[in-house]
C-alpha cells in the first residue's frame, strides 16, 4: 500500500510541531528531533510505500527501521493526517471530475482502511426509496442525486400544479398538469444519466402498498401526505424490510427530521406512546384535539424545504456510507425558527411492548 498526506499545513516552534488540516482546530505534536516534520515533508512529496519513506528519512539522516515508519505512519493515520494512496480517486477522470466535491468532503473522514473513493462508490451502489417529490422530496430528490446515489425509486401521486413553483425546483411552468414523479424521475436522468431511477405514480394508503418497493431498497427517505397516519405506514414497511427510514416534516413554526434504525433504534411508533390522547377532558387532551381537527394552508416556504431535504439526505448519506453514524435514529433533531433554527435533539424512548418494533429482523441494519 502506498500512502499520501492529506491537505495540511505546518510550523515547528520549539520542539513542537503545529499541525492544522481543519482550520477550525490545529495539532500541536512534541518533535524535538525533528523527524515527525521530516515525515509529513516525505509524505507530502507524493504517494509513498512504507520502504520508500524509510528510504527518505535514512537520506535525512534519521535511522529507522519499516516498523518505525509504519508505527508512525498508523500515528498519523489516528489523528486524520494520511489516506490510501492507490484508493484516493475514481477508475476515470470523467468520474473523478463529477465527484470530485463528493471525493474532497470524504477526504476528510478517509484513512488507511477506508478511502474517499470507498465512500463514494457505497453511495453509487445504493438504491434509495423516495417517498414524495413535493416539498422537502423535491430537494431530497436533488440532493441524492448530487451525492451520486446510484439508484433511486421515486413514489408520488400528485401533479404539478402551479402553487409548487415556490418550495419545489425540479419543476417548471411547462409541467403544469403532469405527474410529479415522472418529471421528477426525468430531471434525475436529465441530471446524471448513470443514475438508475423508476418513477411509481401511487396511492400509498398502507404499508401494505410499500412492501414490493422495499424488498431492494437500502434506504427509505422523505414522507407521504394525505393521511394522519402516512409516516406510520412508511415506518411499519421499513422496519418489516429491516432497512433504515429517515423522515422530515415542517410545522408553523418548527421543522424537523429523524431517522429509524430497524433493530437498534426505537421506530416511530414508539414515539406515539407519549403523545396525548385526544379524547381526555385535560388542556393536553384539548389542545391536541384542537390540532388534529385545524385545517392550514400549507406554509413551507423554499428555504425552509431545501432545509429539510438537505437534512434528510445528510442523514441517509450516514446510513450508506458510515463515515459517521446516524445521529437522528430513534431521536427528533427539531429547528426552532423563533430562535434561529438552532437544533435541538429530543431522544423518544424505545417501546418494548411496540408491536412494529418486534417486526424488524433480529439482525439491524449495519451498513459500515
Amino acid at each position: 500500500m502506498r500512502f499520501v498526506l492529506k491537505e495540511c499545513a505546518w510550523e515547528a516552534l520549539g520542539d513542537e510541531l503545529v499541525v492544522v488540516f481543519d482550520p477550525r482546530e490545529s495539532l500541536v505534536v512534541a518533535d524535538p528531533d525533528g523527524k515527525i516534520e521530516a515525515l509529513l515533508t516525505e509524505l507530502n512529496r507524493g504517494a509513498q510505500t512504507v520502504r520508500q519513506v524509510r528510504s527518505a528519512l535514512l537520506r535525512r539522516g534519521f535511522e529507522v527501521t519499516e516498523e518505525d515508519v509504519a508505527a508512525g505512519l498508523k500515528g498519523l493515520d489516528s489523528i486524520g493526517l494520511i489516506e490510501n494512496a492507490d484508493d484516493r480517486w475514481l477508475h476515470s477522470p470523467s468520474e473523478n471530475d463529477r465527484h470530485f466535491s463528493n471525493l474532497t468532503f470524504f477526504g476528510s473522514f478517509s484513512g488507511i482502511t477506508r478511502s474517499r473513493a470507498d465512500y463514494v462508490r457505497r453511495l453509487r451502489d445504493a438504491h434509495v426509496l423516495v417517498l414524495g417529490v413535493g416539498g422537502a422530496g423535491s430537494s431530497l430528490v436533488q440532493c441524492l442525486a448530487g451525492l451520486g446515489v446510484g439508484a433511486m425509486t421515486l413514489v408520488d401521486r400528485d401533479d404539478v400544479e402551479p402553487r409548487n413553483f415556490a418550495r419545489q425546483f425540479l419543476y417548471r411552468q411547462a409541467d403544469i398538469g403532469r405527474s410529479k414523479v415522472d418529471r421528477a424521475a426525468e430531471w434525475v436522468r436529465d441530471f446524471d444519466p448513470e443514475i438508475d431511477v423508476r418513477a411509481v405514480d401511487r396511492w400509498i394508503r398502507g404499508p401494505e402498498d410499500l412492501a414490493d418497493l422495499t424488498a431492494d431498497a437500502d434506504l427509505l427517505a422523505g414522507g407521504i401526505d394525505g393521511a394522519r397516519d402516512a409516516n406510520l405506514w412508511v415506518n411499519e414497511a421499513a422496519v418489516r424490510a429491516g432497512v433504515p427510514f429517515v423522515t422530515g416534516l415542517a410545522g408553523r413554526t418548527q421543522l424537523m427530521y429523524t431517522s429509524v434504525d430497524p433493530g437498534n433504534s426505537a421506530c416511530i411508533q414508539c414515539d406515539e406512546v407519549d403523545r396525548p390522547d385526544e379524547r381526555e377532558t385535560s388542556s393536553v387532551g384539548i389542545a391536541q384535539r384542537l390540532t388534529l381537527r385545524m385545517r392550514s394552508s400549507n406554509f413551507l416556504i423554499g428555504p425552509i424545504a431545501m432545509q429539510i431535504g438537505s437534512l434528510i439526505a445528510y442523514e441517509a448519506m450516514r446510513y450508506l456510507t458510515g463515515f459517521e453514524p446516524p445521529q437522528a435514529a430513534g431521536v427528533r433533531v427539531v429547528l426552532d425558527l423563533r430562535t434561529g433554527l438552532t437544533p435541538e435533539r429530543q431522544p423518544f424512548s424505545q417501546d418494548p411492548n411496540c408491536p412494529v418494533c418486534q417486526l424488524a429482523p433480529k439482525k439491524g441494519y449495519g451498513r459500515t
